[in-house]
C-alpha cells in the first residue's frame, strides 16, 4: 500500500501536568466504579440460580490479573472482577460473564482506533504513525509501531471490503439519501473522482451507512453500478423516497434500478444553487423568501412562496429564478410523506452532517494513498460516527409510510381509498 509522505503534521508532545493526573486518576476510579456494578448487576440477576443443595450458581470469584489499557488520557491499569458461572447453556456448555465495558482481550479504546484513519487522510505516513500518537496520547503509549499500524489497516480494509459485498437481503430502506461528497483528498490519479455515498432509513427509523464507493457525481454510469450493486445483494424493495442534489447522475440510474422511488431535490444545495446566481447584496433577502418556501405548513402555501420569490427575482435574475424553477415538483416531494419526517428528508443533512467530519479532518495531499486505503479510512470513520446517529423523529410513522391503506396529504395520514 501506498504511503503519504508529505504534510507531515508536527505535533508537539503533550507534557504530563497535574491536571492531567487528576483527569486519569478520576477516570480510572470511574472506570473501576462502572465494571463493579455491572458485575454486581449480573450477580444479583443470577441470584435465583441455585443448584440442588441451594448454593447459588453464580458468584464473584476474586479478580483478573491487571491489565492495562490505552486510553486518551494514557496508559490504565484497571483491575476486572472475575465471576463464576456454573449454569450450563443448552448445549451443555458453561455460560460466561463479558463484560460490554471492558470486553476480554481489549487493549485501547475505540477512540483511539478512530485517531489512526483520521491521521491516515491527513497524510501522516506508517512510519510517522508512533510520533504522532504519542503526541496526542502520552510518550508511553505503547503498541503502536508502524508494523501494529500496516496490521490495522489491512484488517480494516478486510472489513471494507467484506461490507461492501455484504448482502441485503431483507432490507428495507424508506427513505435513502444520495450524495457525491468530495473530500479534499486525491483518489489516485482522478481529480474528478469522489465518494459517492447512499444513507437510509429502515422501518423502525434506524440510519444507516449503505454504500460508499469511488465515483464520478455527474456519473450516470458511476451511480448506477453502484445501485445495481445494492439490488443485486438482495435489496429488492424500492425505497419510498430518495433525497440528493439536482446534479447527481444519481437521479438517471435511480430511474433504472428503483423506478417506484419518489423524488425530493435536496433544499439545502438548491438554495446555495440559487444564492451562487444572486449579487451577496441580494443573497439575505433570498436566503429568507426560499426558507418560507420550504418551511411552510402545507404544499398549498409553499406555492404561493414560490411564486412570490420568482415574482420578486424573475426580471433583472432570470438565472436565479431559472435555477429554481428547474426542479419544481421534486423540490415538494416531502409533503407528501409524515410531518415529523420533514426535516430528515427534505435535504441530504444525514450525508451532510456525518461527512462534514471527514472534510475537517483532512486536507489535500500530493500522495494521498490509492483509492482503496481512503476509501477504507473514510469508511472507519463513518462507522465510527453511525454510532451516535439518532432514529428519525416519529420512527413509528415509517410503517404507515409502505402501508398501502394510507397516504399522507401536507404531512397528515389518511385513508388511501378515502
Amino acid at each position: 500500500m501506498k504511503e503519504a509522505t508529505n504534510n507531515v503534521i508536527s505535533l508537539p508532545v503533550k507534557p504530563t501536568d497535574a491536571l492531567t493526573e487528576i483527569l486519569r486518576h478520576g477516570a480510572k476510579s470511574l472506570l473501576a466504579q462502572a465494571i463493579e456494578a455491572e458485575v454486581a448487576d449480573y450477580i444479583e440477576q443470577h441470584r435465583g440460580a441455585v443448584d440442588g443443595d441451594g448454593r447459588r450458581l453464580v458468584v464473584r470469584n476474586g479478580r483478573a490479573p491487571e491489565r492495562e489499557i490505552q486510553t486518551p488520557l494514557g496508559q490504565m491499569a484497571v483491575h476486572q472482577p472475575r465471576v463464576n458461572d456454573k449454569r450450563l447453556d443448552a448445549q451443555g456448555r458453561r455460560l460466561r460473564f463479558t463484560s460490554a465495558i471492558l470486553p476480554p482481550y481489549l487493549r485501547r479504546t475505540k477512540s483511539i482506533e478512530e485517531l489512526i484513519p483520521w491521521l491516515y487522510l491527513r497524510g501522516i505516513s506508517t512510519g510517522d504513525f508512533t510520533d504522532a500518537l504519542s503526541a496526542l496520547l502520552g510518550k508511553d503509549a505503547p503498541g503502536l509501531s508502524a508494523t501494529t499500524v500496516v496490521r490495522l489497516k489491512e484488517v480494516w480494509k478486510s472489513d471494507y471490503d467484506a461490507w461492501s459485498k455484504r448482502s441485503l437481503k431483507g432490507k428495507r430502506y424508506v427513505y435513502i439519501w444520495a450524495d457525491g461528497i468530495h473530500c479534499n483528498i486525491r483518489l489516485g490519479d482522478d481529480e474528478r473522482m469522489c465518494l459517492l455515498v447512499i444513507m437510509g432509513a429502515t422501518v423502525d427509523g434506524t440510519k444507516e451507512l449503505i454504500a460508499v464507493e469511488a465515483g464520478h457525481r455527474e456519473s450516470t454510469l458511476s451511480w448506477k453500478s453502484l445501485l445495481l450493486s445494492l439490488r443485486e445483494r438482495g435489496l429488492d424493495q424500492d425505497p419510498e423516497l430518495a433525497c440528493g442534489d439536482g446534479a447527481l447522475g444519481f437521479w438517471a440510474a435511480l430511474e433504472e434500478v428503483f423506478p417506484k422511488t419518489k423524488r425530493q431535490r435536496c433544499w439545502v444545495h438548491k438554495t446555495a444553487n440559487v444564492l451562487d446566481k444572486l449579487p451577496k447584496s441580494k443573497q439575505p433577502e433570498a436566503k429568507r423568501l426560499l426558507h418560507d418556501i420550504y418551511m411552510s405548513d402545507n404544499k398549498w402555501d409553499a406555492n404561493r412562496a414560490y411564486e412570490h420569490f420568482i415574482e420578486i427575482f424573475s426580471e433583472n435574475y432570470a438565472k436565479a429564478t431559472a435555477c429554481l424553477s428547474k426542479d419544481h415538483d421534486d423540490l415538494f416531494s416531502f409533503f407528501a410523506f409524515p410531518k415529523k419526517h420533514w426535516k430528515h428528508i427534505r435535504s441530504t443533512n444525514p450525508i451532510e452532517s456525518t461527512f462534514a467530519t471527514v472534510r475537517l479532518r483532512t486536507k489535500r495531499t500530493k500522495g494521498c494513498g490509492s483509492v482503496s486505503a481512503t476509501l477504507t479510512m473514510v469508511f472507519k470513520l463513518a462507522q465510527c460516527a453511525e454510532r451516535s446517529w439518532k432514529k428519525l423523529h416519529g420512527a413509528k410513522l415509517l410503517a404507515d409510510v409502505i402501508d398501502a391503506r394510507f397516504v399522507f396529504v401536507d404531512g397528515v395520514r389518511k385513508d388511501a381509498a378515502a
